[in-house]
């Protein structure tokens, strides 16, 4: 079978040369039943068009022969125009795929193209209206966009400020950590070499800190002492008795500023 079909598609030229083996076998077998069923397929259409157009043959000469015995009228009797308006009522009637050129069918035929026709632009009126709704949509996106890249920029030009900034406080931060570190260092040697010299240790930074704080403090009781003086001074009593309460301020006093005085030298030393 398959060395038959090479043989019809090739005719008279040598069928090429291939490799026989159960793969190519079952290739060509499959295409050859391929092709004799299209081929037959196309056999069969041929066959219906030829029978078609007999029938239409067979049914234009009936037409034409009705004609001849109703009115004695031949086509070829037509003038030119006639002949041009006989063609194009029958051009109409294949446009219209009307069955026959009666009024009966062309009437109903001319009706549903008017009515595709009114369906047609009614439907090119909605898109229309869609299109410029999209037209409208798409300004005020493109608009959108604009306006986003332009605060795009902006955020990113502020961005870059403020990067800067960050990136200046770090190294700020970093030189001022250093420079604590530094200090902290300094003040740590300076208080072993103290401490080595037999320096007491009331006296280190973290004392002095303590002392200054106990001294604001001592500074903050005098002041009532010193009202309470006043007051004392004010009064006109027995001179003895107030005599004797104003010495015991004073010495109250004295023995604070003493004090002031002895935790101030501690300080500037």
């Amino acid at each position: 079978m398959v060395a038959a079909w090479l043989k019809k598609i090739f005719g008279d030229h040598p069928i090429p040369q291939y490799e026989v083996n159960p793969r190519t076998t079952e290739i060509l077998h499959h295409l050859a039943e391929r092709n004799r069923v299209r081929d037959r397929d196309v056999y069969l259409v041929i066959e219906d068009l030829k029978q078609k157009a007999s029938e239409y043959e067979s049914e234009a000469k009936h037409l034409q022969d009705l004609l001849m015995e109703s009115v004695n009228f031949s086509p070829a009797n037509l003038s030119g125009t006639g002949s041009r308006y006989l063609n194009a009522l029958v051009d109409s009637a294949v446009a219209l795929e009307t069955k026959d050129t009666s009024l009966a069918s062309f009437i109903p035929a001319v009706n549903d193209l008017t009515s595709d026709l009114f369906r047609t632009k009614s439907k090119n009126e909605e898109i229309k209206l869609e299109l410029a709704k999209l037209e409208k949509n798409l300004t005020a996106t493109l608009v959108l966009e604009k306006c986003l890249r332009e605060d795009l920029k902006k955020a990113e030009l502020h961005l870059s400020t403020e990067r800067a900034k960050v990136d200046n406080r770090l190294q700020n931060m970093n030189f001022l950590k250093a420079k604590s570190e530094e200090f902290r260092c300094g003040i740590r040697a300076a208080e072993e070499q103290l401490s080595a010299r037999g320096l007491d240790a009331s006296l280190s930074h973290q004392s002095l800190v303590a002392l200054s704080e106990k001294l604001a403090e001592l500074k903050q009781q005098t002041i009532p002492l010193k009202k309470k003086l006043e007051s004392y001074l004010d009064l006109m009593p027995n001179p003895s008795l107030a005599q004797v309460k104003i010495e015991e301020a004073k010495r109250e006093l004295d023995i604070i500023e003493a004090e002031l005085t002895k935790k101030v030298d501690m300080m500037e030393l």
